[in-house]
């Protein structure tokens, strides 16, 4: 869920609907301002401090043409481009809207209003211009490794790797496929003493077994067919520097012998080769597997397990960084945007409740993918929930799930039924649609 907050600048010449939405906002944590006309609107967003603007298009100069709003609407797009801008309108304006989301407006609201759809769409805005601004201040490759992410669950995660990248110990990082495991294995590497010296990577469950030692520790010609040269190993690449061991739980018994040998004592052997060698690498071990779990079923040793975690660092996953989503996606839009060369600039509010109902199971990396195939499949500038095409994710019968659990599955699949499209996910659901908002605005929290 969005956190309550920021100002939302009010701009109707209605003094008692500026005041009944000034009191549905600052009941949910939000600081309100108001103007009576286009004018005095103008000057408050001139004075800065506003994250958002409601505004009427209708005022007492013009009272059906929606000109004057349309106008300061163009004025705040050219002078403000990154405000979210919601716009009021009469009950049946449909075309008014229209002309208003053409020329920049990133919603619109019917009146009379419902306080749960006001409340969701202006949450849903103000997450994705935070995700605009400071995506770019995020993605600093030297100062965070590419690291996005503003949820207290990685605010810990990134102060933890702050705290012993300096140390020159073992690190562990456990968590589920896709939740960056590699990136935070460099930022660490970036922020160590070894920080110059050659970082190297080794996927274990990418290399065959009978290769894998060949890999590891290098052999000598005529050591095994094929081995027709000599050749250096990652451990002797690495020396001096970080070697980056990738799902480590795929190591087999005998490989993890000869990995703890060297984590011991430093010293490795070529394949093939009776001379040892002495190196001095820093280790970074990675896995989604439960290997305590491994351990009791007798497929990973304990030791090694001491010796890989001096420090264990456990990512969350997607579906636990709560806004880090939007901050992600709106990344992962704007590469995708340039580097396919789409004018694709943001995300439709169903799209934004999408992206925040999903359960994620393949985390950044799935989301990566989606946001790309959305970018592809676009019609226009702002990507819809249909072009994510996020269907609903059961991992266990519904007659198991809690009720809780139950409730956010059917919602999810009855938006994914209505590509998105809240009143028919609601009438599906039989729910009347301010329950059906308040019900997915839960679900966020």
């Amino acid at each position: 869920m969005v956190e309550p907050g920021g100002t939302i600048l009010i701009a109707d010449d209605q003094a008692d609907i500026r005041e009944a939405l000034a009191l549905v906002l600052r009941a949910e944590g939000f600081a309100t301002k108001g103007a009576a006309s286009p004018a005095e609107a103008a000057l408050l967003l001139d004075a800065g401090g506003i994250d958002a603007l409601l505004l009427d298009l209708n005022f007492a100069t013009d009272t059906t043409s929606g000109e004057d709003g349309m106008r300061l609407l163009a004025s705040v797009k050219t002078i403000h481009p990154d405000l979210p801008v919601v716009v009021l309108t009469g009950w049946g304006s449909v075309d008014l809207a229209v002309r208003a989301l053409r020329a920049g407006a990133a919603d619109f609201l019917e009146k009379p209003w419902e306080n749960t759809r006001l409340i969701t769409v202006l949450r849903s805005q103000l997450a994705l211009a935070r995700a605009r601004r400071t995506a770019a201040s995020l993605t600093h490759p030297a100062a965070q490794g590419d690291i996005i992410g503003t949820s207290a669950a990685m605010r810990a995660v990134l102060t933890l790797v702050e705290k012993i990248a300096p140390a020159d110990v073992s690190v562990l990082i456990t968590g589920e496929s896709g939740t960056g495991k590699g990136l935070i294995a460099r930022h660490i590497a970036a922020l160590s003493r070894r920080r110059d010296k050659p970082f190297v990577t080794l996927d274990l469950g990418a290399v065959p077994e009978s290769l894998i030692e060949s890999e590891l520790f290098g052999h000598t010609r005529g050591a095994f067919t094929d081995a027709k040269t000599d050749r250096i190993g990652r451990f002797e690449i690495a020396n001096g520097g970080v070697l980056f061991l990738d799902e480590i739980g795929n190591a087999s018994l005998a490989t993890q012998a000869r990995l703890l040998s060297v984590l011991e004592d430093g010293i490795i052997t070529r394949v093939g080769e009776a001379t040892p060698r002495r190196v001095h690498v820093r280790v970074i071990a990675a896995t989604n597997a439960d290997l305590p779990q491994l351990i009791e079923a007798g497929r990973f040793r304990r030791d090694l397990l001491f010796r890989l975690n001096t420090v264990e660092i456990a990512l969350p996953p997607l579906r636990a960084r709560g806004d880090d989503v939007f901050l992600l996606a709106a990344d992962c839009l704007a590469a995708s945007a340039a580097r396919h060369g789409r004018t694709v600039t943001g995300f439709a509010p169903d799209a934004l409740a999408a992206l925040s109902n999903h359960p994620w199971p393949g985390n950044v990396r799935e989301l990566s993918h989606v946001v790309e195939r959305a970018v592809l499949l676009a019609d226009h500038d702002l990507i819809g929930a249909a072009h994510l095409r996020l269907g609903p994710i059961a991992t266990t019968p519904i007659e198991h799930m809690t009720l809780d659990q139950a409730e956010r599955y059917l919602i999810q699949h009855a938006m994914a039924e209505a590509a998105g499209d809240a009143e028919i996910a609601a009438r599906r659901l039989g729910l009347s649609r301010s329950a059906f908002y308040r019900r997915l605005s839960q679900l966020r929290t």
